[in-house]
């Protein structure tokens, strides 16, 4: 059962963590403010620190891991295209951030509730990323 939660746990760490970079990516360009930018890429950064540990935990159950869903994605992209032909904004991209975040952050906390059995270094790795969305939507409120 530790084994099992493990896995699923770090799965839904590794959709998560592939969503966070995919969706700071998908903005960027976009980004006015030059702090703003720098926040943003330094979370980037971060997510992919927690991605490569992700994966080297996932190898060693011999696990590929999991990417986000494709309608989490698809609604993802929709939603960020949308609001960014009506405001282009540097507001309107830490509204879009700030609602990720919020929904990550949601998400990994059911995650670790279910699979309560994970082995801990799994939950400290959840635990790393909630944090990381949490701090991101903490730092970027002054641009909403």
């Amino acid at each position: 059962m530790i084994e099992q939660d493990t896995v699923k746990l770090l799965r839904e760490c590794d959709a998560g963590v592939k969503m966070g970079v995919k969706s700071i990516e998908d903005v960027l360009e976009y980004v006015k403010s030059d702090d703003f930018k720098t926040r943003l890429e330094a979370c980037k950064q971060e997510h992919q620190k927690l991605e490569q540990e992700i994966r080297e935990e996932l190898s060693r159950f011999q696990d590929g891991g999991k990417d986000p869903s494709t309608i989490a994605k698809s609604m993802s992209h929709m939603k960020t295209g949308m609001k960014l032909a009506m405001d282009m904004s540097d507001e309107t991209i830490a509204d879009l951030m700030t609602d990720g975040c919020n929904m990550g952050v949601k998400s990994l906390n059911r995650y670790l509730n279910q699979y309560k059995a994970a082995d801990e270094f799994s939950k400290d790795i959840a635990k790393r990323l909630i944090h990381l969305e949490e701090q991101l939507a903490i730092d970027i409120r002054t641009y909403l």
